[in-house]
């Protein structure tokens, strides 16, 4: 990608956007800061004028807030940006993402967290700035329309889960599906086997599934979901069951004879 990708910052507290200005220019030294804004209303104005590639979204804002700032700026006509949420709150996380949110940061925001933001922001429009023709413009003016009247697009409900949302007590935990090494059943919760984390949800594993990208993520088990791209090896003991090595974790999951097939050569 050879075009250069502008941004638009919206906080109301001056210290914080010049901190976010700074840790941009530091990970990500390519991207053109081309305005700010200190309340929603003026974050839809500038995002409407200057039609930067992504926003930088505080929620809490005087006035209009973030996530209603972000409802408008995605409704209006052809825009083609997307939205990142920074906030010091991590009850906004779902509402955000509802919204179409690209990214979810929690302030102080640490480097190498925005450093991972700039990659997925770099990579949405590395696969997605190709000429579109008149059918695909009416499908995104569709969305939009969609988007504005609350109305979740049915194209969208069939994309596979980015984030898990994981809540224990007061704290709110958002993981990448992506990192996640397998989900196994732990009596009444599913257990979610990250790198470098591990967290519980409600969601049960026939549940969770269809939620899942089939291309990354198969059910081995009744009561586990494996990331193929987790998997080390797959061996055969002497009774024939075929058992699931796990990268970098010392687990190892069980097949089931249903589910053998799908590791047939093993």
């Amino acid at each position: 990608m050879t075009d250069k990708l502008r941004a638009l910052i919206a906080d109301d507290e001056r210290l914080l956007r010049e901190q976010l200005k700074t840790r941009l220019a530091q990970v990500w030294p390519g991207l053109e800061v081309v305005a700010e804004a200190q309340n929603g209303a003026e974050a839809v104005d500038r995002a409407d004028a200057l039609r930067p590639d992504v926003v930088f979204l505080d929620i809490r804002m005087p006035g209009l807030g973030g996530i209603e700032a972000a409802s408008e700026i995605l409704a209006l006509p052809g825009w083609a940006g997307e939205i990142v949420f920074v906030t010091a709150y991590d009850e906004y996380a779902i509402a955000a993402f509802e919204r179409g949110a690209l990214d979810y940061l929690l302030k102080p925001v640490e480097p190498q967290r925005l450093a991972q933001t700039a990659q997925r922001v770099k990579a949405r429009f590395a696969s997605s700035r190709a000429p579109k023709d008149d059918a695909d413009l009416d499908a995104v003016l569709e969305k939009l329309m969609q988007l504005q009247r609350g109305i979740e697009p049915a194209a969208a409900r069939a994309q596979p889960m980015r984030w898990i949302q994981c809540t224990s007590g007061s704290t709110t935990k958002l993981i990448d599906v992506q990192d996640v090494l397998f989900f196994r059943s732990d009596e009444k919760y599913t257990r979610v086997q990250a790198k470098d984390q591990e967290a519980f949800i409600r969601t049960p594993i026939r549940e969770l599934l269809p939620q899942l990208d089939p291309q990354q993520f198969w059910q081995i088990h009744r009561s586990a979901i494996v990331n193929l791209s987790a998997i080390a090896a797959v061996t055969r003991d002497d009774t024939g069951k075929q058992r699931v090595h796990i990268n970098g974790h010392p687990e190892v999951l069980e097949v089931s004879r249903s589910f053998a097939h799908l590791f047939r050569g093993a």
